[in-house]
């Protein structure tokens, strides 16, 4: 099992939390059995497996979130340049590029991204 790739039902849960955490934990298996027609014990049981990977915390019966979207997003892109590319962002890009040409906007953003990075600005 891969820290940062989930399944489809996993990131409908993941976003589900996400969008509403802090939620108690019985109220957040009632919003699965509403929204999927899941069991109590695999809302649980799907809950412990992405607490177990550090992205949230059932603590006293308070799911709360660990890891927000957006750092999510990032772990899940680095770990796929980290897998497919060596961890090399520029093979990464070479590849990408060499498929679907960049726009003149795509290129100025990607710019002012470096130039931001360079200067110690996120």
């Amino acid at each position: 099992m891969e820290q940062f790739k989930l399944g489809e039902m996993e990131q409908r849960f993941a976003d589900m939390i996400w969008q509403e955490a802090p939620i108690a934990s019985g109220q957040l298996a009632k919003r699965c059995a509403e929204a999927f027609g899941w069991k109590r014990t695999t809302a649980y049981t799907m809950l412990k497996r992405l607490c177990d990977r550090g992205i949230f915390a059932n603590e006293n019966g308070t799911v709360t979130v660990l890891m927000s979207r957006e750092e999510f997003q990032a772990a899940q892109g680095q770990q796929f340049i980290d897998e497919n590319f060596h961890g090399s962002l520029p093979m990464f890009l070479a590849a990408f590029s060499r498929r679907r040409r960049l726009s003149s906007r795509e290129i100025e953003q990607l710019r002012q991204m470096i130039e931001d990075y360079d200067n110690g600005r996120d």
